[in-house]
């Protein structure tokens, strides 16, 4: 029978080394044996199984100080500008702006905390069912995708799996590493469900992972992949089981469990699933009644004037921002009696996309908002939109640029082309890398890709809006230093 219990926790010690543990609500089997689960039909014994799993892959993704937010405020499209003493936090921030950072940033140990104790869960449950192969089969190609986060943060990291025995692990290289998730992936392939499920890893979306590895195959491992990447995009576009949306944020709306174009969600519940954060983090103060919110936002991330001018007006994509005057939802104009006296919009709350500064007396007011995940009137803090982790629209880029680095520039074209002008605007007759870039922003903004973009389009180091150019090694982050601390075998990544 499925009981339902709380507050378990099961990490291994290696994994405990590697990863806070964390308390849990989840269902597990009473008497049921491995061997049942194994010979059983009923699908529900394996989805209770693996839901813990999941369940620490939903986590803090979509919360502040985590992996979302590196990801996001070192690249051109986000920053958090400091207003006085709001959002000095330590000056992390302006840290990660400004590609400064160190070791120590909470931000960085967060986000191993988080990849690491999904490793561990995963582990957990791969060694109390080794019998059960598609459970086995679909939690390997889960710990892939987290391996391909910590890939693409950290680089070297240590490999820990289910036969991993006691000690402390040591970093494995780069290369090492992405060997580890493909034949993770492609070795599990034919034992996953073959039907789209959204929340769950299948046959599909499992391409869609290895699309995005290959994608950036030249920098993980010096080698390029292309032909794979664009082989891997071609099997995810071609199973007929996605479509793009004629309404491009139908993929962010509250109710989006829906989309057609969405591969792989992280289904956020504001009561059982909670940490998808992103009002609290770029909304003003005042917004809270424009949304009639549960809880006042913090007035903290905003996007860079420049990224905001690189969309169109006639592309509806720019929707993705909030600009302009601010109203309650009455329809009543808000008023930030708090605004700077030196502020040219005064106390009515205009978001405006120029900021005055990075740090340390940024307006209250400035900057671009975060818009594009629908907002809910009555939203509490944690929101009800799924995250979507890969979508087609991503793939149809993935499959552009792939081509185009071939040399296949009108297959590029049709495939970038699918999302240009679902945004409304006119399709292109010729393109540049430059221009490649340029549109996987606009396409993909707030959805976690910039920095890696920036890095493969070799963008990362050159100077931008209160940011100077920054040293190569910065394309990595460093192991946090907690975690050296507790683990001697790690080494640093090199610069740090």
């Amino acid at each position: 029978m499925l009981k339902s219990i709380s507050k378990i926790c099961l990490m291994l010690p290696l994994v405990y080394a590697l990863g806070a543990c964390q308390e849990l609500e989840q269902e597990v089997l009473d008497g049921v044996t491995a061997e049942d689960i194994a010979n059983s039909k009923n699908p529900n014994l394996i989805n209770v199984l693996k839901a813990s799993a999941y369940a620490r892959i939903v986590g803090s993704w979509g919360g502040h100080n985590s992996i979302w937010s590196i990801q996001e405020v070192s690249s051109d499209e986000m920053s958090i500008p400091q207003k006085g003493a709001d959002w000095e936090d330590g000056g992390q921030w302006i840290r990660m702006h400004r590609h400064t950072w160190n070791p120590e940033e909470e931000s960085f140990n967060n986000s191993w905390n988080y990849c690491f104790t999904a490793v561990g869960e995963i582990n957990n449950l791969i060694t109390a069912y080794p019998d059960v192969l598609a459970l086995n089969a679909e939690l390997r190609v889960l710990r892939a995708l987290v391996y391909l986060w910590l890939l693409d943060s950290f680089g070297n990291v240590p490999i820990v799996d289910e036969n991993s025995t006691g000690g402390n692990p040591t970093n494995s290289t780069r290369a090492e590493v992405f060997a580890f998730i493909e034949k993770s992936i492609k070795d599990n392939l034919a034992l996953l469900p073959a039907k789209s499920s959204k929340t769950t890893i299948n046959q599909i979306s499992a391409q869609a992972i290895l699309a995005k590895l290959y994608l950036n195959a030249q920098i993980y491992t010096g080698t390029p992949k292309w032909a794979e990447a664009e082989a891997a995009a071609d099997l995810v576009i071609n199973s007929g089981e996605y479509s793009l949306t004629s309404n491009f944020f139908a993929n962010f709306s509250e109710r989006n469990g829906g989309s057609t174009e969405n591969i792989l969600t992280l289904p956020y519940d504001q009561n059982n699933a909670q940490g998808f954060n992103l009002p609290q983090m770029t909304l003003h103060y005042s917004s809270q009644a424009t949304y009639n919110l549960q809880d006042q936002p913090w007035n903290g991330y905003a996007s860079l004037e420049e990224f905001y001018n690189s969309f169109d007006d006639n592309d509806v994509r720019k929707n993705s921002f909030l600009v302009g005057p601010q109203f309650a939802s009455d329809g009543t104009r808000l008023i930030d009696i708090s605004a700077e006296p030196n502020d040219p919009d005064g106390p009515p709350l205009t978001f405006t996309p120029n900021i005055n500064m990075l740090a340390p007396n940024a307006f209250r007011q400035a900057g671009a908002r975060v818009g594009k995940f629908e907002f809910a009137l009555g939203a509490a803090n944690s929101l009800n939109n799924d995250y979507p982790l890969i979508r087609l629209g991503e793939i149809f880029l993935i499959k552009g640029e792939a081509a185009f680095r071939q040399g296949k520039t009108a297959v590029a074209l049709t495939a970038i082309n699918r999302v240009r002008t679902r945004a409304g605007m006119p399709a292109y007759t010729t393109i540049t890398l430059d221009e490649l870039f340029n549109e996987r922003g606009r396409e993909m903004f707030a959805e976690a890709n910039r920095r890696t973009d920036m890095i493969r389009f070799g963008k990362w180091n050159q100077p931008w809006w209160e940011k100077p150019a920054s040293q190569p090694f910065r394309a990595l982050f460093p192991i946090p230093t907690n975690q050296i601390n507790a683990n001697p075998a790690l080494k640093q990544n090199p610069g740090y």
